[in-house]
């Protein structure tokens, strides 16, 4: 046991060193994201008729906040993934860390495509759908807080729910998975979704849809990578 320790010690200061890192990156990068947050706000705001309300001195602050917040969780990604990576790659072999390190792009590039998406695409369909139940009949105002709240509901998740095929592709590449499980925990896997859809979306029946599809696509998309994946490696395996 007195053998362990110092290998255990070891072990969990490497951990500590390596979140450090990605928390002085985040913190960097939110720095710099703030830097530049008025341009940023303007640029998100640009299709919006008039100003956007503040109840409060401090709600604009907090709105910058959240903005420079996801920027800079986005830029840390991969330096969060590179500083993983350094700390597994020790139990990994030659062949498993040059495969594994190839992900960390992969997981920069779908984690900014989940944000566009939902952004881009599934932003303002829900809110034009809102807007338009409310039309004639409430006047309608936005405040700065509610309007990027709703705003980062929609997109940022999504951001995270993008990187489920190469998570499910790395996990298959070290023998962790494989589509047969993924195929016998489908309807858990369909109902956890559900759920996560219908917390991250505003309550209506319509936003429920539009999130709930794309990721039951992207579920099925993770588990048709996973068996191509899975083909590969029994082919490697029989070679050696």
């Amino acid at each position: 046991m007195e053998n362990k320790d110092p290998y255990l010690i070891a072990h969990l200061e490497e951990l500590r060193q390596r979140i450090i890192k990605a928390l002085l990156a985040f913190i960097i990068f939110f720095v710099g994201a703030f830097i530049f947050v008025q341009d940023i706000y303007n640029w998100l705001i640009r299709d919006l008729d008039g100003k956007l309300a503040v109840l409060g001195p401090s709600d604009i602050l907090w709105v910058y906040m959240i903005i420079s917040g996801v920027f800079a969780i986005a830029a840390t990604i991969p330096v969060a993934a590179y500083q993983t990576w350094r700390f597994i790659a020790p139990a990994l072999t030659k062949d498993e860390r040059k495969v594994t390190l190839s992900f960390i792009p992969g997981l920069f590039i779908l984690f900014i495509i989940g944000i566009c998406f939902g952004y881009f695409i599934l932003f303002p369909i829900v809110l034009g759908f809102l807007m338009n139940i409310s039309e004639g009949q409430f006047e309608t105002m936005f405040t700065a807080d509610k309007y990027f709240r709703f705003m980062i509901h929609l997109s940022l998740p999504f951001g995270f729910l993008f990187e489920m095929p190469l998570v499910v592709m790395f996990l298959t590449r070290l023998g962790i998975l494989n589509p047969m499980r993924l195929a016998k925990m489908r309807k858990l896997s369909y109902f956890v979704l559900i759920v996560v859809s219908i917390l991250i979306t505003p309550p209506d029946f319509i936003s429920d849809i539009l999130v709930i599809v794309p990721l039951l696509l992207l579920y099925e998309l993770s588990v048709s990578i996973s068996k191509i994946v899975y083909k590969k490696r029994l082919a490697n395996d029989v070679t050696m």
